[in-house]
């Protein structure tokens, strides 16, 4: 009941944390480690469980989005598909030690990556987001798929440094762009982990209910979170705390 608890309480949280600010993964791959399941199964079942909640939070984002810069948005999601197997393949192929030794590393970069997340949105701006061709913004959103696809940790906060340096403006559209392909790279990169046979099945279906739930409200919530520096800050620390227990580990 423990474990079953810790499980629910991780994907509850992440699927908020995804929805309004990213850095969920930062919640559900520790919890997924401390319950005993495998570095590289634990990146895989935490990529699945996050699934529900990415779908319910784009549904709750789904009157904001629309098209903006060089790419359509089927298009963005065709290049995302392509990047979210390459890096699932890339994981599937790796070590679980070699894995062990690079989490840290990763948890880590999507961690400075999350902290400063405002000011590269803001300098992507100031430097001409919306000026990036479509060649430009293709490659740019097939790289944040690849580590997507490999490891789920900082993907959102990723997707939207991404999509304001291809231009995209408004930030609710933007949001519910990134569930949706956060969602797409999650749906592949599951497919692939499930024929490889990474997926902790009980521990994934726990948190995936959980971040189901957690997604939809989340993306309810969005719109009145005022305070969202503080939001930030504890998910941030959240995120050195993570890095700093892997590195000593």
């Amino acid at each position: 009941m423990l474990e079953i608890s810790i499980l629910a309480l991780a994907g509850l949280t992440a699927g908020l944390l995804n929805a309004v600010a990213g850095g969920g993964t930062f919640i559900s791959f520790p919890a997924l480690i401390y319950v005993g399941v495998p570095p590289v199964s634990a990146s895989a079942t935490a990529t699945l469980a996050a699934l529900p909640g990415y779908v319910t939070s784009a549904w709750g984002f789904r009157q904001d989005m629309q098209a903006e810069g060089a790419l359509s948005l089927n298009a963005i999601v065709f290049i995302g598909v392509i990047g979210s197997i390459i890096g699932a393949l890339l994981l599937i192929v790796t070590p679980g030690d070699t894995f062990l030794w690079v989490v840290p590393w990763l948890l880590l970069l999507a961690t400075i990556l999350f902290a400063l997340g405002p000011f590269i949105l803001r300098h992507l701006r100031q430097r001409g987001a919306g000026k990036v061709g479509a060649v430009g913004s293709a490659f740019a959103i097939v790289t944040v798929s690849i580590y997507g696809g490999y490891f789920n940790g900082g993907l959102g906060i990723m997707l939207l440094a991404t999509f304001g340096f291809i231009g995209y403006v408004n930030l609710h559209g933007m949001n519910g762009l990134k569930s949706v392909l956060s969602a797409v790279v999650s749906l592949v990169s599951a497919l692939a982990f499930i024929s490889a046979g990474l997926i902790e099945w009980e521990q994934a279906l726990i948190m995936a209910v959980s971040s189901a739930i957690g997604g939809y409200l989340g993306a309810r919530l969005t719109r009145r979170i005022v305070q969202t520096d503080l939001l930030r800050y504890f998910v941030t620390s959240i995120g050195a705390t993570m890095a700093l227990a892997f590195f000593l580990r």
